[in-house]
């Protein structure tokens, strides 16, 4: 083989490198001695051709230093950038026997055993994945008080009960079957641990009972949140306890659940907390066999579904281009305060004190609606004002996230079962302000109930189909690339986002009253864990983060009093502003009860927030984003996609003489600009989601970001693709061969 030495990457344990081309003995450990902290291992197939393994003991590789393999390969591929100073790793560099040429056997695929992930569980792990670096998204939590002796062993034994029942808290993501993968796929293990942590007290510590404890814990449970799940091992939830003051009046202990929302829900952590502490109060036993329903029969429900109905459903109910989607006025440019924070998620709450939440309870029966309802057209007002502030409002569409249970579906037990079934649909209405506010309320009560006929269908499933997409694939979803993709030419989606807010109602616990289980402080289960001395506090959940701009919690809490609870992205809405668009939301809620509906319009309820400021947000930054560029087409339908990372500071179009050098059937794809592994993997969605097979390609300088691009897709159950890497970004004959030659033997090496 000739040229200049190119490198195909494929991650995994241990990390294999095939190095193609001549091999320069001192510039290899040159490269080991910059880029590579692992134990390096180096087999000999051919005088070009040569396998590195990189094996890194646990712990071992720098967790600030992502990407090291593919800098390493940026390293072999331009000698330019080696310094001379080979270092130690030159030992390795003894001549070895020939070994059998190493492919993707030594990273297989395999024929994963399990079914595949939800459309909704794909759009939560690439919401994961995408998201970027600052607080992880979808993750829960659920809190408690716990008063009372707590028998370490007993309490271990207990969730350990509840995780040999429930087939969820066993489940984990593994690549799909097929070339490239299909995508994840959800298996159960026969075993598995619920991580439990246990601190012991300090003083001054989180747990209570002494000054300053209510902000430790508030760290406790940021701390908690801040850690990621290991998606590929089961155990979506994990607990930490920690232990109060000793004699205190306090808790004896406060208790942590966090859970990832791609295998779990709200409702499922009280489910979880409910079967934890009837078998604590058993003796840390589990009644029954394993739980059925379970995951594996919703997800089995899920794939027999008829799509069409659906489908013509949601073609008119879809949000429709240009509906209105911001509580906000826009204000370009605008960053929100430095004293603020800029980053991550500021936090606002208001409550409704029980009369007033009983006061709007009765008006929105007298309506013939649901309080619900009726926060939605509080919401939907708040949407018609920000978009059209002025005298003499105008008719227009608003559209924003409402949150179903997914648990009215037609499976027997559905209420009853631990798993990702809460969903975010999006809901559209037309707000008139000369139309009778009773009218926008039984539109909107109209709409949810017709979207909760299909609540089991992903919001990701209406894009592509609301977008003209290929069509439904029945089990996968509508294929085809999301309407909201930023690929060159994918639609409006691309410029305008389809909802940028979500409304939750949650239930759980029901106000007092009003009947049910009533969570796990039922009576029943209070009297069982009065028999173990053991009292627990009513269980505080912590809305998990989505990634939208804005999201907004109701809960009723058990005074009677209705809590509202907003988050907002600190990117586009200052803490100020996101305490303003709550506290006037609250202000609709109690004075509309008020009004006489025989006669009320939506622009006289618009009044009711005459004179107060309008919430003002930063422009969501779409258009600086990188968009994919098709440098060409795939040969067929289902053929793959090679993404060309570009290297920083690579000129424009340096791929172009790649795509006239290699006649790959693959689609060819770029970057419209150099961009870091997010920017690439939030170009990269349409592909992931579609579950085609990918493959990774660069220029050397572009080895560190693809390869990080590559383990983010590994941990998130899909399978890592091969990285190729060949040829400097001076975009040349030479270096266009010298890449389409490693990407030739990857595509061999998948094959």
């Amino acid at each position: 083989m000739d040229g200049a030495m190119t490198v195909v990457i494929a991650p995994g344990t241990p990390l294999a490198l095939d190095l193609l081309g001549p091999l320069d003995a001192p510039l290899l450990a040159n490269a080991l001695a910059m880029a590579a902290p692992c134990g390096p291992t180096l087999r000999r197939h051919t005088a070009t051709h040569h396998t590195l393994q990189l094996t890194c003991r646990p712990g071992e590789r720098p967790a600030d230093r992502p990407g090291l393999a593919g800098r390493l390969a940026d390293l072999l591929t331009d000698p330019a950038a080696a310094d001379g100073h080979p270092g130690w790793w030159s030992g390795v560099l003894a001549a070895l026997p020939q070994q059998p040429l190493p492919g993707r056997a030594d990273h297989p695929a395999g024929a994963a055993a399990g079914l595949a992930a939800s459309a909704r569980q794909r759009e939560v792990l690439l919401d994961a994945m995408t998201a970027p670096p600052g607080p992880q998204l979808h993750l829960g939590q659920l809190h408690l008080r716990w008063y009372g002796p707590l028998d370490r062993s007993r309490f271990d034994a207990a969730w350990q009960s509840v995780a040999d029942r429930e087939a969820v808290l066993r489940a984990a993501f593994v690549p799909g079957p097929g070339r490239g993968g299909s995508g994840p796929v959800v298996t159960v293990h026969e075993r598995a641990e619920v991580p439990v942590r246990h601190d012991p007290y300090e003083p001054g510590g989180a747990a209570g009972g002494v000054s300053g404890g209510s902000a430790a814990w508030a760290a406790v449970l940021r701390d908690e949140r801040e850690q990621a799940f290991d998606l590929g091992r089961p155990g979506p939830l994990r607990v930490r306890r920690v232990d109060g003051e000793p004699g205190a009046h306090g808790p004896d202990a406060r208790i942590v659940l966090t859970y990832h929302q791609a295998l779990l829900d709200a409702p499922s952590a009280q489910l979880l907390l409910r079967s934890f502490l009837r078998a604590y109060a058993a003796d840390g036993r589990s009644a029954g066999g394993e739980r059925r329903p379970a995951l594996p029969d919703h997800l089995r429900w899920l794939a027999a579904r008829d799509p069409r109905p659906a489908r013509e459903f949601w073609e008119r109910a879809a949000p429709p281009a240009g509906a209105r989607t911001s509580p906000a006025v826009p204000a370009t440019g605008r960053r929100p305060a430095s004293g603020e924070g800029g980053s991550g998620y500021g936090h606002a709450v208001e409550r409704l004190n029980p009369t007033e939440a009983a006061r709007l309870r009765g008006w929105a029966a007298s309506c013939g609606v649901a309080e619900s309802t009726a926060l939605h057209a509080a919401w939907a007002l708040q949407l018609h004002r920000a978009a059209s502030p002025g005298p003499g409002p105008e008719p227009l569409p608003v559209a924003f996230g409402v949150t179903v249970s997914g648990r009215g579906i037609a499976l027997e037990g559905a209420d009853r079962l631990p798993g990702p079934l809460a969903n975010p649909l999006p809901l559209s209405v037309d707000v008139d302000p000369a139309a009778p506010l009773s009218r926008l309320l039984t539109d909107l009560r109209d709409r949810a109930l017709g979207l909760a006929a299909y609540e089991w269908i992903s919001a990701g499933q209406i894009r592509e189909q609301a977008g003209h997409e290929q069509g439904w694939s029945g089990e996968e979803g509508w294929s085809g690339e999301e309407g909201w993709s930023g690929e060159e030419g994918s639609g409006r989606a691309a410029r305008q986002p389809w909802t940028e807010s979500l409304i939750t109602f949650d239930r759980v616990p029901g106000r007092p009253g009003a009947g049910g289980a009533g969570g796990p402080l039922a009576e029943e289960l209070a009297g069982e864990l009065a028999e173990a001395d053991v009292r627990v506090g009513p269980p505080e959940p912590v809305d998990a983060h989505t990634g939208l701009p804005f999201a907004l919690t109701a809960r009723h809490d058990r005074a009677g009093g209705l809590v509202l609870t907003a988050v907002g992205d600190r990117a586009r809405f200052a803490d100020g502003d996101t305490a303003r668009i709550l506290a006037q939301t609250a202000l609709l809620l109690r004075e509309l009860p008020e009004a006489d509906l025989r006669r009320i319009t939506v622009a006289d309820a618009l009044t009711l927030l005459d004179g107060l400021p309008l919430p003002r947000a930063v422009a969501a930054p779409a258009a600086a984003a990188p968009r994919l560029v098709t440098l060409r087409p795939a040969a067929y339908p289902g053929a793959g996609t090679v993404l060309l990372v570009p290297p920083p500071d690579a000129p424009a179009q340096c791929y172009a003489a790649v795509a006239r050098a290699h006649r790959g059937l693959q689609a060819l794809l770029t970057l419209d600009a150099p961009a870091d592994a997010t920017a690439c993997l939030t170009a990269l969605r349409p592909v992931l989601a579609a579950g085609e097979p990918l493959l990774l390609g660069c220029f050397s300088g572009g080895g560190a970001v693809a390869y990080e691009v590559a383990e983010r897709i590994g941990a998130h159950g899909w399978r890592a693709p091969l990285v190729a890497i060949g040829g400097t970004a001076d975009g040349g004959p030479a270096s266009a061969q010298d890449l389409s030659r490693a990407l030739w033997a990857a595509t061999r090496q998948e094959s």
